[in-house]
């Protein structure tokens, strides 16, 4: 049987221990690291020091500009616009872009941004996310250098939001049968009329520049088109808020109608063509996801562990003694700390050009669902209080229901994986 070898230096120090009591006490004084239950697996150790510059920032501005806002928001379903201006007051919109008066920052950063806004709340995060990823990252990957020049830097002030549209009230899961069209305008040359409807659009009711994803009549190719609300005439776009949302409620979300709207052929996207433009951008959106949810989940986290610390029961206990809900704490912590670890990894690989999109389908899917699920079961610590939208964790719950559901929902990015493991195509 092989063993590994003992060196000379290490036998004294085997052989001076005579009893296994000797050497468990030597064990239990000797100097250690205490364990850290916000951060157990140690991933700020992993951080550049810009970095954690960047999430002490985020954090902050978090904490104490959206926590005072959140409930009213939620209760009511308003948004306010000024929260992406601040955001870019800071530097946090489109953080990973390069010129253009974006920070430049890494993707770990980004998805460090993103966590500190969900951890308030995901619907402020979904706001951030399409100014930031979706709209923001599409026209600095995809856009002409004109259009950069035009939208960029005035986006990343937030004095101009944006909108992202590829979902249709008949095609989520399948956006390459999307029935939005553009044709060349009959009487204006250079012109295109756009016709066609997107719902589940985040930021539509306030954007002013709608980034729409439609197919070119004449060859059926999927290209991108930037929307300038102040250029379509009356009743050519309209934008109405979707009301009475169960979950994103401190985010606004609407449609998008085209009725023949007109755009200048100048603000089509060039050279992208069929999904790889919109699914581009949702890889980065997906990320900021994945980094996000556990925000939520952490804020969860802490919200019971509080929670189970303060309230007693049962001879005038805290609850946080009792071995079930201990255990919920312990599951929810490890996924939380495995999750953050894989986002960082993801994060690094990017950078490095050696990310995939698989690999983006992994932790978006995993993240969400482990945090709905660890969120739900920290719920049960709260018992009835739970409902009330004061304790903020029924919030967290109805959130992290559509994070699992939007931009890929959880079955559809098992798919992904699964063509990816076996090559065996199973969406048709």
């Amino acid at each position: 049987m092989f063993r590994l070898p003992i060196s000379r230096a290490s036998r004294p120090l085997v052989v001076g221990l005579a009893k296994p009591q000797q050497a468990c006490r030597a064990y239990a004084s000797a100097p250690r690291s205490s364990f850290d239950w916000e951060d157990p697996l140690g991933s700020k150790n992993l951080l550049t020091e810009e970095e954690l510059a960047i999430s002490e920032t985020a954090e902050r501005y978090c904490q104490e500009q959206l926590l005072p806002r959140v409930l009213q928001a939620h209760r009511t379903e308003h948004y306010d616009p000024a929260i992406l201006r601040e955001m870019g007051e800071l530097g946090l919109l489109g953080a990973n872009l390069h010129g253009y008066g974006c920070a430049g920052a890494s993707t770990v950063a980004s998805g460090l941004i993103t966590r500190a806004v969900e951890r308030i709340d995901s619907g402020y995060r979904s706001g951030m996310s399409v100014q930031s990823s979706l709209v923001m990252g599409g026209i600095y990957e995809f856009g002409t250098a004109e259009q950069k020049e035009k939208y960029l830097p005035e986006m990343a002030k937030g004095k101009l939001l944006g909108a992202f549209g590829l979902t249709e009230p008949n095609h989520g899961s399948d956006p390459g049968s999307m029935q939005s069209s553009a044709r060349p305008h009959p009487t204006k040359k250079g012109y295109l009329l756009l016709r066609g409807s997107k719902t589940w659009i985040t930021n539509s009711p306030i954007a002013d520049v709608l980034l729409v994803w439609a197919k070119l009549r004449d060859t059926g190719k999927i290209r991108g088109f930037l929307i300038d609300r102040k250029d379509c005439p009356p009743r050519t776009l309209e934008t109405p808020k979707i009301k009475n949302k169960t979950g994103l409620r401190a985010s606004i979300t609407g449609m998008i109608h085209m009725e023949d709207c007109p755009v200048p052929e100048a603000n089509m996207f060039p050279d992208v063509e069929g999904l790889t433009g919109p699914f581009t951008c949702l890889n980065s959106a997906r990320y900021g996801i994945s980094f996000g949810t556990m925000g939520a989940l952490e804020d969860c986290i802490s919200r019971a562990r509080t929670y189970a610390l303060e309230r007693k029961q049962f001879k005038e206990n805290p609850i946080a003694k009792y071995q079930l809900v201990q255990k919920k704490l312990a599951d929810a912590a490890t996924d939380a700390a495995y999750g953050v670890l894989a986002s960082i990894q993801v994060g690094r690989l990017k950078d490095e050009g050696k990310a995939t999109p698989e690999m983006i389908s992994m932790i978006k899917r995993q993240n969400c669902d482990r945090a709905l699920v660890n969120a739900r079961a920290l719920q049960e610590i709260f018992g009835g209080n739970a409902v009330s939208d004061e304790y903020a964790i029924g919030r967290h719950v109805a959130n992290l229901f559509v994070t699992q559901t939007y931009e890929g929902q959880s079955d559809i990015h098992s798919l992904i994986l699964g063509r990816a493991i076996t090559g065996l195509q199973a969406f048709v």
